[in-house]
């Protein structure tokens, strides 16, 4: 009886071992959602009291129009108000720009709720926080609600005249891209570990 019994055990133990091995080379997410996302949040956070704060600062320090050298020509402290886009494209039409605004925040606040790979979460996070602060700004400032002048006061070369919001959306845009360029995917896996509990016995025929 047991030299009968043996064979038909083998296909058992083979079929559990490989799904075993195929359990084992399933992939799950480097570090769960949930946290990776308080610390995406508090990046976002961050941004937006620095970017409100050096704004504050330069209306309380500049003059309207006057370019203070900081790095020489090239770089000054110059503050300006812009009721449009970059280069002041779009004045007449704060409001769409509000809305605009808002969509984007919408947008980046859903591709954040989504991630777990802690790189996206920093240039995600930098989008966040200059998208709300930047929308902070449309809703809250003069001339009125949704129609509210951004504080610009860093002037590059005489070209352009921008703020933090500005550095953070442009440095999250251009990480987002080369992390897109080297494969780093929004929710890298990696391999599960084998159960580590031992297999139940089989029993054993005399």
């Amino acid at each position: 009886m047991t030299d009968a019994a043996a064979p038909e055990r083998e296909p058992a133990d083979q079929n559990a071992t490989t799904t075993d091995a195929e359990a084992a080379a399933e992939p799950i997410e480097t570090l769960p959602i949930r946290r990776v996302l308080p610390w995406t949040l508090l990046w976002a956070a961050g941004i937006i009291v620095f970017d409100q704060g050096t704004k504050f600062w330069a209306e309380a320090t500049l003059e309207r129009g006057v370019g203070v050298p900081v790095i020489g020509e090239w770089i000054q402290w110059r503050l300006v108000y812009n009721p449009g886009a970059a280069f002041g494209i779009g004045g007449d039409f704060t409001w769409i720009l509000t809305l605009v605004a808002a969509a984007a925040v919408i947008g980046i606040s859903v591709f954040v709720s989504r991630i777990s790979s802690v790189p996206w979460a920093l240039a995600a996070g930098a989008l966040l926080g200059g998208a709300i602060s930047h929308l902070g700004d449309r809703l809250f400032r003069e001339p009125g609600f949704a129609r509210g002048e951004i504080v610009d006061f860093i002037d590059y070369f005489g070209f352009f005249v921008g703020n933090v919001t500005d550095i953070a959306l442009v440095g999250g845009a251009i990480a987002i891209v080369l992390l897109s360029l080297l494969g780093v995917s929004p929710r890298r896996p990696v391999r599960r570990e084998p159960d580590p509990s031992p297999a139940a016995p089989s029993a054993e025929t005399h």
